[in-house]
């Protein structure tokens, strides 16, 4: 029978993403519900290694829902990937009485804690907190919603530029392994052409589509970029078309870490309190090494290895979508 969780700790690991505070909110508060003792870990696991860990009270986490990024602060720790490193964390929440964690990262972070779990018989519960929406096992991942949504009106800017100007806009996007912030922000803005890493970019054949829609006069052109596309990413795609196409005002805008930032949407701040809340319960209900995801509108648990072994799929339908609805 698995023991009775008494002291939990809660970590943001990785990259920060809008929602990542309303998850703590909710880990926290859901926590002290049950009668659990709280604790926050600074920085992510550097904060565990570090022993900068703080105890949480329904207070720390007021008016923390509409924040973007993260009151526990983030890191990458590369003494965490060492197995002294790991001893060390280990000792010092033994040393606070903590027997259960909730991390809010992505798919490192996740393996960072499965690994964990396993040498320390710690249970370890995942709430996906990424912008790139590329972990399987959950519809949505926190951040995500925000971050295209941020993406989407700033393109919308754009265009109004690109209109007015008679120009071809490539645009990167955030994505570095994962195209779903370009493949969602291209077609709801009308993008002619989406770059993504999932799929090889035909650089012949976007040359030619544009070379047809300068030929009939459609002047006003989009291509939304990922930044991880397997060509380069926007510089690379950019330069590529003002040598081959220099009748053709080209210009080239990053959007960056814009997309990171800003108060999380409703539907991030919706799905990281339901999280939040999931997490805390199976910790009390004895789940060791498992995410906590939402798959049709229902509470998905999927163990940590699996959710980083599965990649989520971007399927040839929408692939289709985005050539048809451009032509």
């Amino acid at each position: 029978m698995a023991k009775k969780v008494t002291k939990i700790g809660v970590l943001t690991s990785g990259g920060d993403a809008p929602g990542m505070n309303a998850a703590v909110r909710a880990v926290v508060r859901t926590g002290i519900y049950y009668g659990l003792e709280v604790f926050g870990i600074m920085r992510g696991y550097t904060g565990m290694v570090e022993n900068d860990i703080i105890p949480m009270h329904s207070r720390s986490v007021a008016n923390i829902i509409q924040r973007g990024g993260t009151i526990l602060k983030t890191a990458r720790c590369k003494e965490f990937l060492q197995k002294e490193g790991r001893q060390k964390a280990y000792n010092n929440l033994k040393a606070l009485g903590i027997d259960g964690l909730v991390i809010i990262g992505g798919d490192g972070s996740f393996r960072g804690a499965d690994v964990f779990s396993r040498e320390f018989d710690i249970p370890c519960i995942g709430i996906p907190g990424t912008i790139d929406k590329d972990i399987a096992g959950t519809d949505f991942t926190i951040g995500f919603d925000t971050a295209v949504n941020t993406a989407v009106e700033s393109i919308d800017k754009i265009r109004d530029t690109a209109d007015a100007h008679d120009r071809l806009f490539i645009i990167e996007v955030m994505g570095r392994d994962a195209g779903y912030i370009a493949l969602h922000s291209g077609i709801a803005t009308g993008a002619e052409h989406i770059l993504i890493p999932e799929r090889k970019t035909d650089m012949e054949e976007l040359i030619h589509s544009l070379q047809e829609k300068e030929r009939r006069k459609k002047l006003v052109n989009m291509v939304v970029v990922a930044e991880g596309d397997e060509f380069g990413g926007g510089e690379h795609v950019s330069a590529l078309i003002k040598e081959r196409l220099p009748n053709i005002d080209t210009r080239l805008c990053i959007l960056g870490h814009i997309q990171r930032g800003g108060a999380p949407t409703c539907l991030d701040r919706l799905i990281a309190s339901r999280m939040g809340y999931s997490a805390v319960e199976c910790l009390l209900e004895g789940r060791h090494n498992v995410m906590v995801g939402i798959l049709n509108n229902r509470m998905q648990y999927t163990l940590l290895e699996k959710a980083v072994k599965s990649k989520q799929k971007i399927s040839d339908e929408w692939m289709k979508i985005v050539k048809i609805l451009a032509s």
